[in-house]
């Protein structure tokens, strides 16, 4: 694949994200209005992936050598590892937005529940750690 239709293709994706959410700020904001860009970015997003697994996978299959097989590999490693840190981050994130701001809700009403919804909260955080592990793990057998 040329360098052209690669940087086409990034292109095709950065517009794919900007154009329905620009479309979305242009005008009134509303529920509808914020699922239809969404709908819109996703059919975007994923019609240009599709687009570009067809032009990435096109064309003929030749023998890889032994030392590109293993570099292949290393790099899909490390591909692994960044999404189970950076998943597992986004997803703790969600939850300690949610069990925090419940929590400070609870404790000035009561603050005799100071050390339960904590508990909670150190709970979310424990998501993050344990994609890290995960990520040292799979960094380690590489």
């Amino acid at each position: 694949m040329t360098f052209t239709v690669k940087v086409l293709l990034t292109i095709a994706l950065i517009l794919s994200i900007a154009v329905p959410f620009g479309a979305f700020a242009a005008g009134e904001r509303s529920r509808g209005r914020y699922k239809r860009a969404l709908a819109a970015n996703v059919f975007l997003f994923f019609g240009t992936m599709v687009f570009a697994s067809c032009l990435f996978f096109t064309g003929n299959a030749f023998a890889a050598e032994t030392a590109s097989a293993a570099s292949n590999a290393t790099g899909m490693g490390y591909i692994a590892a960044a999404l189970s840190t950076g998943l597992s981050c986004i997803g703790g994130g969600v939850a300690v937005s949610a069990a925090a701001s419940a929590a400070l809700g609870a404790i000035s009403e009561d603050s005799s529940i100071l050390g339960k919804s904590l508990i909670f909260v150190g709970l979310a955080e424990g998501v993050c750690l344990y994609g890290l592990i995960i990520s040292f793990m799979i960094i380690g057998s590489l």
